[in-house]
Order: C-alpha cells, then sequence, then structure tokens
C-alpha cells in the first residue's frame, strides 16, 4: 500500500504544479501581448510624426541645395533656424532735436544737388512699421515682400522672386526691388549701421537711396577662388531725384555691378566691387522751378571691411564714393526758357563701427565735391556753395536681437547759408517674428 500511495501523492502533486504553471504561462503570455500592442501603436505614431517630417522637410532640402539656399531666419539683426514662411514687423521711431525749427528743416536742400528739404520734426516721429514676408515658393523659387507702413498710408516697397536653382552660379530676380547697385541702396533703413543715409545718398538718389525699382536683376557667380558676383539690372526708372517715372515710357533705368571678397586674415575679410547706374531723366528736383532732362550716370566704388575674432566683438570699416555725369536740359518753368546743362559732382562717405557684446561706438564723416565740383548752366559755371559735409557720431545698445536703441548726434553743414544743422536723434528699433539674416 504504502508504494501505490506513495505514487498518487506524486500524482496530485504534478497536477497541481502543472496547473499552476499553465497559469502563469498563460498571465506571461497576455501581459506580453499587451506591451506588443502598445508598443505597435506607438511605432505607427513615430512612423506618421516620420511621414510629416519627411514632408515638411523635402521642398527645404532641394532648396538648401541649390545656390541661394533659403535664408537663416532669427531675430531682426541675424538668426539661426528657418520658418516657413518667415512673417515680421520690424517699427523703426525716434526722437528729434535740432537747433532749426521745423520750416527752416523743410527747406533745407543742398543747392546744386537737390530741392527736398529733411522730413523730421522736433519731437517724435515714426518712420515706419514694416511687414516682411519670406517663403520658398517651391524649389525652384524664393518669395520677398517688404510693405513699409506710415502715417501716410502702406506702400509696397519690395515684392519680388528669386530662382534657387540656375545652373553654373546664374541667378534671376524679377518684381519690385532694392538695386544691387550700392551698399547702402540694397539695405533696408533698420540694417544701416547710423540712423540716416550717408550725404552723397541724399545728394544723388534721395533719403532712401534709389527706393524700390520695378525691373529684373540677373546675377552670376562664377567657381572662381575668389568670391565675385557679377550682375546686371534693368528697372522702371521711378526715382525722383536721379530719373523721374516720366522720363521715358518704359524701362529706362540699368545698372552693372561687380562684388567681390576674400579674407584678409583669420578674422576679417575685405568686401569691394565697383558699380554704374545710369538711364534717363527728367524731373523739377534738382534745381528750383526747373526741369532737368537729360541722360545721367552714377558710378561707385564701395569698401567693407570686416574684423570678428569672437562672437561679441567685432569692428567695420565702411566707405563708398560716388561720382555724378549728368547732361541735358534746364527749362525754367516760369519762361519756358531752355538752357544747357552739364553736371560732374561727388561724394564720399567713411565710417567706423565697433561693437563690443551689446553696445556700440561708431563715427562717420561725409563729403561732396570732393575732387569733382562742376555745375554748368548754359555754358556758365554756377556758383559753388563750398563743400557741403557732415560729421556724425553714435552710440547703440543692444537689449536682444530684436531690439535696438540709438543715440546719435550730426554736425550738419550742407546748406550755403552758412547755418548749421546740429541734431540729435534717438532712434528705439524694434522686431517681432522670424526675420531673414542680413547680407555680409
Amino acid at each position: 500500500m504504502k508504494p501505490v500511495f506513495r505514487i498518487i501523492c506524486m500524482l496530485t502533486l504534478c497536477s497541481f504544479g502543472s496547473t499552476a504553471f499553465a497559469d502563469d504561462t498563460a498571465e506571461r503570455l497576455k501581459k506580453l501581448e499587451e506591451t506588443v500592442q502598445k508598443q505597435s501603436v506607438t511605432i505607427d505614431e513615430q512612423q506618421q510624426s516620420l511621414d510629416i517630417l519627411k514632408k515638411n522637410a523635402e521642398p527645404q532640402g532641394r532648396i538648401k541645395e541649390s545656390r541661394d539656399a533659403s535664408p537663416k531666419a532669427g531675430g531682426l539683426f541675424g538668426g539661426s533656424s528657418l520658418a516657413n514662411p518667415n512673417i515680421s514687423v520690424i517699427l523703426n521711431t525716434f526722437v528729434y532735436g535740432s537747433n532749426l525749427d521745423n520750416e527752416e528743416l523743410e527747406q533745407r536742400g543742398i543747392p546744386g544737388f537737390t530741392t527736398h528739404g529733411l522730413e523730421r520734426r522736433y519731437g517724435f516721429n515714426v518712420d515706419s512699421a514694416e511687414l516682411f514676408i519670406f517663403s520658398p515658393v517651391d524649389p525652384y523659387f524664393n518669395f520677398s515682400t517688404n510693405i513699409p507702413v506710415t502715417a501716410d498710408g502702406a506702400e509696397l516697397e519690395e515684392a519680388y522672386v528669386v530662382t534657387t536653382a540656375l545652373p553654373e552660379g546664374f541667378q534671376v530676380k524679377g518684381g519690385k526691388f532694392k538695386s544691387n547697385f550700392s551698399r547702402l541702396d540694397a539695405q533696408h533703413p533698420h540694417a544701416w549701421d547710423f540712423a540716416d543715409i550717408a550725404l552723397p545718398y541724399r545728394a544723388f538718389l534721395g533719403d532712401e537711396g534709389l527706393g524700390g525699382e520695378k525691373g529684373a536683376q540677373l546675377t552670376w557667380l562664377p567657381a572662381l577662388p575668389l568670391y565675385t558676383l557679377i550682375g546686371a539690372e534693368v528697372m522702371q526708372g521711378e526715382n525722383d531725384l536721379l530719373f523721374g517715372a516720366d522720363a521715358q515710357e518704359g524701362p529706362h533705368a540699368f545698372s552693372f555691378f561687380v562684388k567681390s571678397s576674400f579674407d584678409t586674415g583669420d578674422n576679417s575679410t575685405l568686401y569691394f566691387g565697383p558699380s554704374v547706374l545710369f538711364g534717363k531723366t527728367r524731373n523739377t528736383n534738382i534745381l528750383p522751378d526747373t526741369e532737368v532732362s537729360g541722360k545721367s550716370a552714377l558710378y561707385g566704388m564701395e569698401f567693407v571691411w570686416k574684423w570678428k575674432p569672437s562672437s561679441r566683438k567685432s569692428l567695420t570699416l565702411q566707405s563708398e564714393y560716388l561720382h555724378l555725369v549728368q547732361t541735358g536740359d534746364a527749362t525754367d518753368q516760369a519762361t519756358a526758357a531752355v538752357d544747357s546743362l552739364e553736371r560732374r559732382q561727388d561724394g564720399i562717405y567713411v565710417q567706423a563701427m565697433y561693437r563690443v557684446y551689446r553696445w556700440g561706438v561708431g563715427a562717420r564723416w561725409e563729403m561732396l565735391d570732393l575732387f569733382n565740383d562742376s555745375f554748368k548752366r548754359a555754358g556758365v559755371e554756377q556758383e559753388s556753395v563750398g563743400k557741403p559735409r557732415r560729421e556724425t557720431i553714435i552710440l547703440e545698445f543692444n537689449p536682444s536681437e530684436f531690439s535696438r536703441l540709438r543715440l546719435q548726434y550730426t554736425h550738419d553743414r550742407s546748406a550755403p547759408d552758412g547755418r548749421d544743422n546740429r541734431e540729435v536723434i534717438a532712434q528705439f528699433i524694434f522686431g517681432i517674428g522670424a526675420h531673414a539674416a542680413h547680407a555680409f
């Protein structure tokens, strides 16, 4: 009986053990199936996210492979990441003071150059609030627009497309844009190192340079050891000081330029190049009560040297020389008498800007009729106003890349009446949104 009893006990224990083992295995299988299902859901979600990222990144990836990749985006004065589209608004406002009153400022032209006075007023001024929009259109085009809003309303200053996939370093721009003829003309006012434009620009082109012009631009960046950009532009010619919208039906302004650069050291670069801007002229903004019609050619040479040993310290030296040649007729609007007109005048500015972390200090010297001072009407040399000139100093503080505070003092000796304009400008620039990084 004892052996039989032992066998029965062993079989009973085995039966209970098998049942417990089966139950444990079933529970483990259930938990494993639940884990696999959860992981499957997570993988599906991750795959969907990956597909969306690939879809959004594909056009940008193609554009980055082109010569004119989408500009980096970020703050008002540069950035690091692309938002598509980049939308920003930049407010440019200032407080103005002078030893002259508002009426004297309005009449403060530069005889022999421009009848335009200064559009500044005592106290608070808003230059503009500018809406910038940039976006890749597709792998072949980028689109940019700039709409400044002033007290007089909104204006379409720029709206153009740029090719991104042409071969052999070629690129085409079309629409309304700021000409690349010169350094300051290609920049927006908030990107200038000083609160106002240099004196030669004011004398030959106006307070904002050539401004936005309708037309087309072709540039070529050949594969050379030295960076060299060659460009040509054809424009409508609506600038009211150098050309004039009524000078000729259709496009009547043209430019050619060459821009080159090379490293002058481990932390410094020199950027330079000649240019010419020429076309038909017809306007009433050069001489009082006189219409000038004829041909104009403005020759330029620009130099920019930048030294930046670290991200918190930099020095920029910049200069441009402009030489105007203008021939044609001067018609007295009161008597209709027509005289021949010949101008050969020039101007130069030299400026320096030193920045340390958030602070910057700069100085600018400007002069007209440096080497050429010839203004003949009916063959008779007109009375010269001397050598108009200005000296400017500026102090700036940048709380962040989205804001800039400036205090500028200018001693302006460009008027013929002997009265100097000692002016102070406290400028405040604020930007919101993603703004494409500025060019070198």
